[in-house]
């Protein structure tokens, strides 16, 4: 294979990427360290130095249309950004200590219970007004979103456990590349409350930011090779643009079942590759 059909390769996997990162909130890392590890060869560290571009390639072609439409909680990923930047620094920092395969073990694990972890269902009516003395409601983190039925209210809850979830998944998204975008749509989704069209669109929202933080490392560690990541790049913002489109015609169910699928098939095979030392 010359290197002309490498980067078409590449370039055609990492559409499919971003398109599946944009609709779920995961981050076309999710997606790229598999496909570059196991499809590729690639060492697993160029990998993820590749998947931390795309991911902030991802969240500047997906947010801008999200935060138009009226999905993304502008407030509540800032303000959950501050654990998120930080865990991502002390992740990478770590990752250069961490075999290969045990990332990979660790990718598969955290890639399972996202799928498995049980959702949220949005409440509304009382429930909403029993939350307006709550911290969310101080911080003025509550808004709306527009759904078939016009526009809806919602209350974010459990704020100091979702800022926790989102300081560990900063560390994930510095050691795997991935943006973390399965722990931090869990996060918001399980622990804070929020619906979960508005947990994937902040989650994007996040995502790079978080891996802008930890590209840095990488890049100073030599792990970001130009001729792997710009196809990456390219087709990860395509796809996630595309993502951006679709997500608002579809129903919440449903992206919530592409969001399982596509982690499941992933993370089992990456703790079968973790396992074998394939990695």
């Amino acid at each position: 294979m010359n290197n002309t059909e490498f980067s078409a390769l590449l370039f055609g996997g990492s559409v499919v990427a971003g398109l599946i990162g944009s609709l779920t909130g995961l981050g076309g890392g999710v997606v790229i360290v598999p496909l570059l590890t196991i499809g590729f060869g690639v060492d697993i560290r160029y990998a993820i130095g590749a998947s931390l571009i795309s991911v902030i390639a991802t969240s500047s072609g997906a947010a801008s249309a999200y935060v138009r439409e009226g999905f993304s909680n502008v407030r509540v990923g800032m303000f959950l950004e501050i654990a998120t930047s930080a865990g991502a620094l002390a992740g990478a920092a770590l990752a250069a200590y961490v075999p290969a395969a045990g990332l990979a073990i660790l990718f598969g694990c955290v890639l399972l219970f996202s799928a498995f972890a049980p959702s949220h269902e949005v409440r509304s009516g009382p429930g909403q007004e029993q939350a307006a003395g709550s911290i969310g409601a101080r911080l003025g983190l509550n808004s709306t979103y527009p759904t078939i039925e016009g526009i809806t209210a919602y209350s974010v809850q459990r704020v100091p456990l979702g800022f926790g979830i989102m300081g560990i998944a900063g560390m994930l998204s510095g050691l795997l590349g991935i943006g973390s975008g399965a722990v931090k749509v869990l996060a918001m989704d399980l622990a804070m409350g929020l619906p979960f069209k508005v947990s994937t669109t902040t989650s994007n929202f996040m995502i790079g930011v978080t891996a802008a933080a930890s590209a840095g490392v990488y890049l100073h560690r030599g792990y970001v090779d130009p001729g792997l990541v710009m196809p990456v790049m390219l087709g990860v913002v395509a796809g996630s643009l595309t993502g951006a489109k679709l997500l608002v015609k579809l129903a919440s169910t449903q992206v919530r079942m592409i969001f399982r699928g596509v982690i499941v098939v992933l993370g089992v095979e990456m703790l079968y590759n973790g396992w074998t030392g394939r990695i």
